[in-house]
């Protein structure tokens, strides 16, 4: 399939308008407002870019109209020499936390560096070797867990150590009306968290570039040599809806809204749609009691061994709240907890990737100890009010 093939594909299942439209206000009385992503501003960053040996960090949603970002830089004559591929892979179809291996681009013959291999973080000394600067254009969805950012973070460690350029071009964030949830307690860094930030951070790539190299969040408070090409049309209150979706299991503007929310069953034996056509959507187990709702996981392309495989669940349907809502809820442990009581599994429900995904080590305790939803997001309160000020000097849009 065809990016431009995908990018019709993914529009018709986000609710897309067109590749580069966002909204602005409610659904119910949207205000159209164009959005102009980096990747669309080439007078801005071309120049920069010629006699130059390109890396490209992207995957499926590197769009530009109906052109992957890789086909504008080479029909501009750019040498693009490699590129770096994340989780999901190049083309966006792998598993969550599937390793992909490297290969080769066969449209463009272009070699395929994959950053999602099982292997150490970040390309080897050989890639580095032979690039002179490196363009990231990767749709986020501004949630500390999904693992792009991640990549990012590794990339502008790597560019450090090797004196090569970076340069990111921005796309909204389509969570990026929205700060929630508590800051990363490093001791709990992981491949799922890699910087000292919200669950819910607000901020695009650039921004969050801009602010790792501006707080010495690099590798020995290094910085990197960085460039950014801003949007156009956007502010951190745009209704941005993306025209692709960004992984396999987050399809629609309701599961990207209900992320932050759905996640932690990642960390529980609770399944949350994979193998369904909603996944983030829904949360069942077949042990769950007095549901009318079910459904049952199969193994499918981007999901091939979802937990609870071929087994009936018994849970909730999520579909029925509105994008509005799940916005506002933020970080909403409502559900998590509702399963947790339902099981009466105890210290047997968590694994522990739960510390990874929430970020704190005491959460864990304040569910199991009977506190609701609402009290334990009290606790992060003064975390999101420092980090709304910390981060203040990076914006690039306003909010």
């Amino acid at each position: 399939m065809t990016f431009a093939a995908a990018a019709a594909m993914m529009a018709a299942a986000c609710g897309a308008n067109a590749g580069n439209s966002g909204t602005n206000g409610a659904a119910e009385a949207e205000t159209k407002e164009e959005v102009t992503v980096g990747a669309a501003r080439t007078q801005e960053y071309l120049p920069e870019l010629r006699g130059k040996r390109v890396a490209l960090f992207s995957n499926h949603t590197g769009m530009v109209g109906d052109r992957h970002t890789l086909d504008v830089l080479l029909d501009s004559g750019i040498n693009v020499v490699t590129i770096f591929s994340p989780e999901h892979g190049f083309r966006g179809t792998a598993d969550a936390g599937e390793h992909v291996g490297s290969s080769v681009d066969e449209p463009t013959g272009v070699p395929i560096a994959s950053l999602y291999d099982g292997k150490k973080r970040g390309p080897s000394k050989e890639v580095m070797d032979a690039l002179d600067i490196i363009v990231v254009d990767i749709q986020d969805v501004g949630l500390r867990y999904y693992t792009y950012y991640c990549t990012m973070i590794d990339l502008m460690n790597s560019a450090v150590e090797a004196g090569k350029e970076v340069l990111v071009l921005d796309r909204p964030n389509p969570n990026g009306m929205t700060v929630d949830g508590p800051i990363l307690d490093m001791k709990h860094a992981s491949g799922v968290g890699r910087l000292p930030i919200p669950v819910v951070h607000g901020m695009t790539l650039a921004e969050l570039a801009l602010m790792a190299n501006g707080e010495g969040w690099l590798r020995e408070g290094r910085k990197a040599d960085l460039k950014v090409v801003p949007c156009e049309g956007y502010t951190h209150a745009t209704r941005y809806r993306l025209p692709i979706a960004p992984s396999p299991n987050l399809r629609t503007m309701r599961a990207i809204y209900l992320y932050p929310s759905t996640c932690y069953f990642e960390a529980t034996p609770v399944s949350l749609g994979r193998g369904t056509d909603m996944p983030f959507e829904v949360y069942g187990h077949p042990d769950m009691k007095g549901r009318a709702f079910e459904f049952t996981p199969r193994s499918v392309a981007g999901a091939k061994n979802p937990p609870q495989l071929d087994k009936l669940c018994h849970g909730e349907d999520l579909r029925n709240i509105s994008e509005e809502a799940a916005i506002a809820q933020g970080v909403n442990l409502t559900y998590l907890i509702d399963a947790y009581r339902d099981l009466g599994a105890g210290d047997k429900f968590f694994s522990s990737f739960f510390e990874k995904l929430i970020g704190r080590g005491d959460i864990r305790g304040m569910i199991e100890r009977g506190m609701s939803a609402d009290e334990i997001k009290a606790t992060w309160a003064d975390d999101v009010k420092k980090f709304r000020a910390q981060r203040r000097p990076y914006l690039l849009y306003a909010e």
